[in-house]
């Protein structure tokens, strides 16, 4: 930097003794180089980008337009700064403010770049599945506030400030008010980690091991929501989701449920007949899926049945209890309809008199 800045000195010096001439002079060319340098930079990724599919490239090249631009300007006026021969102090301040300001102005292009990024990534879902819609701000956010770290350390360093008790009051509150707050935070790094791990998403059904059971209605930093059958909304902090099991009925390879319809026939009954009965049943539901089909299976030999069981699938698992329901009022019916019996527990108690002994 010292030779560029004894290089333009001893081309500028030609003007004479005039140190605001020189300034302004110097100033000119900036701002002469600041557009040539944008066109250049500009023109060659230009030319780079045309080669994609995507329009981000052409978005972020939008964005380079100023900062590389106010960069070279910027330059310049440090530059203008110490042709003045103005007092040590006065140029190192300026100087000084100068660096602030480009430290900002990337810090601005860091934080538009931040946005339209996260933004391109969302749109391509199926490659990563981790920003949706709820995760978006969260991811940038923790960016931007990385960014306002970085920026800030960057700004002490230009300004030869010690930044060494600053870390360690910064340590020392964070150290307390994780103490305070560490609940909060739990909850925090849980939402996280749902985030991240998705074990479920909006829309999809829950059972909780604490009994609850109800479809996610919104999932977020700190807590999610559950919305029952009973229309009933829970609020569960992320940090008791992120640590319990949790069964997703709508997860797997299809949101399709599994229903079972038990039911016993009495022995002797035409199992033949029962399990046809049974599927006809399933089949003629408008609400029963064809594919995977419905299947009988006989499970036990009971004490005075056979235990009967018809699995067939619902398209969502929020239909389970309307449609078990209805099914087991059709069993009853076309049961009685084939004079199908379906037994109920019962025991044959036999008395046996004992003749008494005569006395000896």
């Amino acid at each position: 930097m010292d030779q560029i800045y004894n290089q333009i000195h001893q081309l500028v010096s030609t003007v004479g003794p005039y140190p605001w001439l020189r300034a302004i002079l110097i100033i000119a060319v900036a701002l002469f180089l600041g557009k040539v340098v944008d066109w250049i930079v500009i023109g060659i990724l230009s030319k780079l980008v045309a080669k994609t599919n995507t329009d981000f490239d052409d978005k972020v090249l939008v964005l380079l337009h100023r900062p590389i631009f106010l960069s070279v300007l910027l330059i310049g006026l440090g530059i203008a700064t110490n042709e003045l021969d103005l007092q040590e102090n006065v140029t190192r301040i300026t100087v000084d403010v100068l660096k602030t300001i480009a430290t900002l102005v990337w810090f601005r292009f860091a934080l538009r770049l931040t946005d339209l990024s996260v933004d391109e990534l969302e749109t391509k879902r199926k490659r990563f599945e981790f920003i949706t819609p709820t995760t978006n701000p969260l991811i940038k956010n923790t960016i931007s506030i990385f960014l306002v770290a970085v920026t800030v350390y960057a700004i002490f360093l230009v300004w030869n400030i010690n930044i060494t008790a600053w870390v360690a009051s910064a340590g020392i509150i964070g150290l307390a008010v994780s103490f305070a707050a560490k609940d909060t935070l739990a909850n925090i790094f849980g939402g996280v980690a749902i985030f991240a791990d998705k074990p479920f998403e909006v829309g999809d059904f829950i059972n909780l091991t604490t009994g609850e059971r109800g479809v996610i209605t919104h999932i977020g930093v700190r807590s999610t929501r559950i919305l029952t059958r009973d229309d009933i909304e829970i609020t569960v902090p992320n940090g008791i989701l992120a640590t319990t099991t949790i069964v997703n009925e709508s997860g797997g390879p299809h949101e399709k449920f599994r229903i079972r319809v038990k039911v016993g026939v009495a022995y002797g009954s035409d199992i033949d007949k029962v399990e046809k009965v049974l599927l006809e049943i399933a089949k003629n539901h408008k609400e029963i899926c064809q594919t995977p089909k419905a299947r009988i299976r006989l499970r036990e030999f009971g004490d005075s049945q056979l235990k009967y069981e018809l699995l067939c699938w619902v398209e969502k698992p929020v239909f389970r209890g309307r449609v078990l329901h209805e099914l087991n009022r059709q069993v009853y019916k076309e049961f009685a309809l084939q004079n199908i019996e379906i037994p109920f527990p019962q025991q044959d108690i036999y008395v046996k008199e004992i003749a008494k002994q005569s006395e000896r």
